[in-house]
C-alpha cells in the first residue's frame, strides 16, 4: 500500500507479518485493514512522503510508510 499514489484506490489482499505475533500487523487488522476492504491514500507527509494519511471505510489514519508497507493490496 506504501507504494501508491495519492488518491489511488485499492482492495486489501492481506496484512503480512514479518514475524510470529506481530502486534502491528494485528493491529492493523484490528482497525479494519482486512481482505476486501477498500483504501484510498489521501495524503503524504512533507518529508519522504512519511507519514500516509490513509483511508478505510469512513476512518482516517495516519500509518508509516513501515506499517503501511505490512498491507498488501490490489490496485483497482
Amino acid at each position: 500500500m506504501h507504494q501508491l499514489a495519492k488518491g489511488a484506490f485499492a482492495k486489501v489482499h492481506h496484512v503480512e507479518d514479518r514475524h510470529e505475533g506481530d502486534p502491528i500487523s494485528r493491529r492493523l487488522r484490528e482497525l479494519g485493514f482486512v481482505e476486501g476492504r477498500t483504501v484510498v491514500i489521501r495524503a503524504w507527509g512533507p518529508f519522504g512522503k512519511d507519514p500516509l494519511m490513509v483511508q478505510i471505510g469512513d476512518s482516517r489514519f495516519a500509518l508509516r510508510r513501515s506499517e503501511a508497507a505490512r498491507v498488501l493490496v490490489d490496485r483497482e
